[in-house]
């Protein structure tokens, strides 16, 4: 987290590298430069992280200026400035689940900021009448409680299990559209990309710039985790809204302030 302090433009000015080899086993590909020296584009599939991201050189902005980065984090990973001081990541398997479990968590957060954040705003504006994300569990929907439970355990338990192929056996799962005399590329774990996820075809540009994409993916999503932590802190010991919250701090910061949640209770 304490990762996000540096700025995605730090990477603007990126150099250009010779493909860097991973440590990751098997079913991944190489950070290669595409299109560089060869004036060709295509990507060459063999072992390493991303196929289409360029690593980060080892001068990169770091968590704590000065400091030396653990060797298993090297920079070709999104949001990578050095940040495992319990060394978690030591274990090539393990940092390649840690990886993709903040990723998704990251993803899953920012959907929540926004599904918290705009409705508060629809109430403000008289679209939407006693809305409480707290309490939104309880409220009366269209089906019981428990339809909604098991609907939901299905459909999440497909799209999971879909999710953990892919990570086995990456391009297993992939439902591109086939076009004749068109090959796809395979996507990276995690990036599905393609017309449904980047219709844009942003995530398939040259290197640098999808490394800055992916960076400024894994910040903000790091930024939504906290934020909902916090979220949920102001609705347990204040029992009002984010925004409510928000405007109270503007109005009186000396004491409407996280130490007066704790003096107060």
């Amino acid at each position: 987290m304490a990762l996000a302090i540096a700025s995605s433009t730090a990477f603007s000015s990126l150099p250009t590298r010779e493909p860097h080899q991973r440590f990751f086993p098997g079913k991944f590909s190489t950070c290669l430069p595409v299109g560089r020296g060869t004036g060709s584009s295509a990507i060459n599939a063999t072992k390493g992280v991303s196929s289409v991201c360029e690593p980060l050189p080892p001068d990169r902005p770091l968590w704590f200026p000065g400091s030396s980065p653990p060797e298993w984090l090297d920079g070709s990973l999104p949001g990578d400035f050095g940040f495992d001081p319990l060394g978690l990541g030591s274990d090539p398997e393990s940092l390649k689940w840690f990886a993709q479990a903040e990723l998704m968590h990251g993803r899953w957060a920012m959907l929540a900021v926004a599904g918290i954040l705009i409705p508060e705003f629809l109430e403000r504006l008289g679209y939407i009448d006693n809305f409480s994300w707290y309490d939104a569990g309880t409220r009366e929907y269209f089906a019981d409680q428990t339809t909604l439970f098991v609907v939901q355990l299905v459909l999440m338990g497909w799209v999971e299990g879909r999710r953990w192929a892919d990570m086995i056996n990456p391009g297993s799962v992939d439902i591109e559209p086939k076009v004749p005399h068109k090959k796809n590329p395979k996507p990276d774990v995690g990036y599905p990309g393609g017309l449904w996820f980047d219709p844009m075809m942003w995530g398939r540009g040259s290197p640098e710039p999808v490394m800055v994409l992916r960076t400024k993916e894994i910040k903000n999503g790091r930024l939504a985790m906290l934020a909902f932590v916090g979220f949920w802190f102001q609705a347990i010991y204040t029992g009002e809204d984010p925004i409510e919250n928000l405007l109270a701090h503007i109005a009186d910061p000396g004491h409407c302030n996280i130490f007066s949640a704790f003096t107060s209770h």
